[in-house]
């Protein structure tokens, strides 16, 4: 068995290759990649227009660009990220890349503000007008950072690191504190154990938090408690993305948050715990703002031989470096929790910086020497996560083959079970939806809520569909269209199945028609449709925009990966999982962590669409189609006992409008007839149902009454009516 040493040693080796696999990847890309794919990838934008250059308030020289075209393309730009500027020359394929490297600050829509060099010809990129161009650049400094933690882990002696870096890879028991439990009313009793664990523990904890677990509650509470014993603690996640999250979370308790970095998504509630934004609201900038400034004109304006340059020079960074600590010293000396990303807790505001308590947030997606990188500054951490969900992202198959994978929560889950607390209450989906996961991913530990059991959106509905078809018609013409077999795009975009798109949207403007399209609006169902395969996603959102059908439901649909969608919830999901041959190839689609992600993102409706003949050999998919199927014919037969077809009269099940409002529908969207030469058969009894749930427990806008029959008045009414029109009434 290696040691602890031997394991970070190894671990240092595949982070070496893996940096060297990415790095090649990138200069073939930038090499052979032409600018519409880059576009269109999300990792560039042209053309540009060149805005405002200023200091900002970490005294960087930073410059703002637009976006001119292809707004609508999601893009890959980020806090942090480091990017080129380029032109690109009318008639020459070949682009020229401006010789420095610029730092993203923040990205607003189509407006981002980049740090650069004070020695960036600032002159030249303004002058090239719309022939500019930015692209993402190679990641070196996260890499680096990575590396240097990973040395100074390998390196520790006889200090707290050291013995965290042993009790990781070790059986060795964990330190915990005993005492009595505290109560906690408003959580459930798996989100109190929880947080009692992570207060009773002295080295570490992990929170495993299921999809819809409330993990993100639990971790919030349990930072509150710490707090209360502790003065400040850090929190860090893998994303910006979860990051800004917590943040949020934590700002809505009334917790002094300070967030290193900018956010991913730019508002004033965003921007207001941030340390750049901070800073520049102290009473004490505006004078640091003008010494900065009186320096940069000094060393503009410098005279050769000038005697006393030097010394007012001096004088000025020295009260500019005082005003500075001063500034830093209230801004974490007041705040409670100071927040970043895994590789953004090497800033150099931190430096220096201890802390009791380390709280990582989706640590199963973070590689083991990204973790390593805060987990120095700290005396015991808090992991939380779900390693059945998405790992890291690791681009070099040896390097993923070989363990580099392998995450840090991992690693302590298998070595330390007991100090693992497992959330069992999800709030999120319908029973039926979560019963599968629980049941392949979670030993069937997972259950739902009472509240949300039962939650949906139409009555006697399934709430998980699964559509397989080869053939498809085409919605524009009526014919029969192109067969819904897969195409290969490129190794960067994957696979398209354009029959399949085409099912989606028509399936989705099926369910569209049952629900109404006034109670879509009025209640602001949102859906979410997600595809494995980037090239699929493109061409579902170019179908949606041609598409008249859904203009109006634009702003309530979103399309994106399974990766886009980790942490997100809507109350309709559709997935689209591309591969349909004859040879039974489902490529990544093996990676069941990502469709566990997939599935558990609907809240009321999971459609899934793909060819069961080609997954169906694997036996996830095979047990997940059989599981659908199974519940589609218990419900079936429950509800229509007498009539399994599920006709009930002339009409048609009930599946219409907003529940306790208005008049029953049949499946074409038509009003439900009182009187249709005989009377409607009565409807099946309501067994196992609670039709008076709202659809979001928490949300008053969303509150159902409950469903009401056509009433004895209506009835007779409608049957009077009848007779006087019928031939021959008086």
């Amino acid at each position: 068995m290696e040691s602890p040493i031997q394991a970070l040693q190894r671990q240092r080796t595949l982070l070496q290759l893996e940096y060297y696999t990415e790095k090649e990847t990138f200069r073939k890309q930038t090499e052979s990649m032409g600018m519409a794919r880059k576009v269109k990838r999300g990792d560039a934008w042209f053309p540009l227009r060149v805005g405002k250059s200023f200091y900002n308030s970490l005294n960087q020289l930073t410059l703002e660009v637009f976006r001119l075209q292809d707004q609508d393309i999601e893009h890959n730009f980020e806090f942090g990220r480091p990017v080129m500027f380029f032109r690109s020359t009318k008639g020459d394929d070949k682009l020229h890349y401006f010789n420095f490297t610029g730092t993203v600050s923040y990205v607003d829509g189509d407006r981002m503000v980049v740090a650069v060099p004070d020695s960036a010809p600032l002159a030249d990129l303004q002058a090239v007008g719309e022939e500019l161009g930015v692209q993402l650049s190679f990641d070196e400094t996260s890499y680096k950072t990575m590396f240097d933690a990973l040395d100074r882990v390998i390196h520790a002696k006889n200090n707290r690191l050291a013995y965290l870096r042993d009790l990781f890879y070790s059986s060795q028991k964990a330190a915990r504190f005993t005492f009595a439990p505290t109560r906690f009313p408003w959580l459930n009793p798996t989100q109190e154990q929880a947080v009692n664990e992570v207060m009773r523990a002295k080295d570490v904890a992990i929170v495993h938090g299921p999809p819809g677990t409330g993990k993100t509650t639990t971790l919030v509470e349990a930072i509150n408690e710490t707090l209360m014993r502790e003065s400040q603690v850090m929190v860090c996640a893998q994303s910006n993305m979860a990051v800004d999250w917590i943040c949020e979370k934590l700002t809505d308790r009334g917790i002094n948050v300070l967030r290193i970095g900018n956010p991913s998504r730019v508002n004033d509630k965003m921007l207001s715990f941030t340390y750049e934004r901070r800073f520049e609201s102290h009473p004490d900038y505006p004078q640091l703002w003008a010494i900065r400034k009186t320096i940069r004109e000094l060393r503009s304006r410098r005279r050769r031989g000038s005697g006393d340059y030097h010394q007012k020079l001096e004088r000025l960074k020295s009260r500019a470096a005082e005003i500075e600590i001063r500034i830093n010293s209230e801004l974490f000396g007041e705040a409670r929790v100071i927040a970043s990303t895994l590789v953004g807790s090497a800033h150099r505001l931190l430096d220096g910086q201890k802390y009791a308590t380390l709280f990582i947030d989706e640590a199963a997606q973070a590689l083991e020497a990204a973790c390593w990188i805060p987990i120095r500054k700290a005396s015991r951490v808090v992991l939380a996560g779900d390693h059945c969900q998405l790992p890291p992202t690791v681009k070099s198959i040896a390097a993923l083959r070989a363990g580099l994978g392998k995450t840090l929560m991992e690693r302590i889950v298998e070595n330390k079970p007991e100090v693992v607390t497992l959330l069992k209450v999800q709030y999120r989906m319908n029973e039926q939806i979560m019963r599968f996961s629980s049941d392949w991913f979670y030993h069937g530990e997972v259950v739902s809520a009472p509240q949300i059991r039962h939650r949906g959106i139409l009555d006697y509905d399934h709430p998980m569909e699964w559509k397989t078809n080869r053939l498809t018609p085409s919605p524009s013409s009526g014919e029969e269209g192109e067969a819904a077999g897969e195409s290969f795009v490129s190794s960067s975009f994957g696979r398209i199945n354009k029959g399949e798109a085409e099912l989606t949207l028509g399936t989705l403007e099926e369910y569209f028609t049952k629900i109404g399209k006034q109670r879509i609006l009025d209640e602001r169902i949102d859906v979410g449709i997600i595809s494995p395969y980037r090239a699929q996603v493109q061409y579902l959102r170019q179908l949606i925009r041609k598409r008249e059908f859904f203009k109006p439901y634009r702003q309530c649909i979103t399309v994106n990966t399974v990766d886009g969608f980790q942490g997100q919830e809507r109350d309709i999901i559709l997935i689209s999982l591309v591969r349909s041959n004859d040879e039974g190839q489902i490529g990544f689609l093996r990676d069941l962590r990502r469709m566990n992600v997939a599935i558990t993102r609907a809240r009321m409706k999971l459609i899934i669409l793909g060819d069961v003949s080609t997954l169906g050999r694997h036996p996830f998919y095979k047990k997940l189609w059989e599981y659908i199927e199974k519940i589609k014919n218990h419900v079936t037969k429950r509800l229509f006992p007498e009539n399994p077809s599920g006709v009930y009269g002339c009409s048609g099940p009930l599946s219409g409008e907003k529940r306790g409002r208005g008049t029953a529908r049949q499946r074409d969207g038509r009003p439900l007839p009182a009187v249709c030469g005989r009377p409607r058969s009565a409807a099946p009894p309501l067994v196992g149902r609670n039709f008076d749930l709202c659809r979001r427990p928490m949300e008053p806008r969303r509150a159902a009454r409950p469903a009401r029959h056509v009433g004895r008045t209506a009835l007779r009414r409608g049957l009077l009516q009848a007779e006087s029109a019928a031939p021959g009434a008086a």
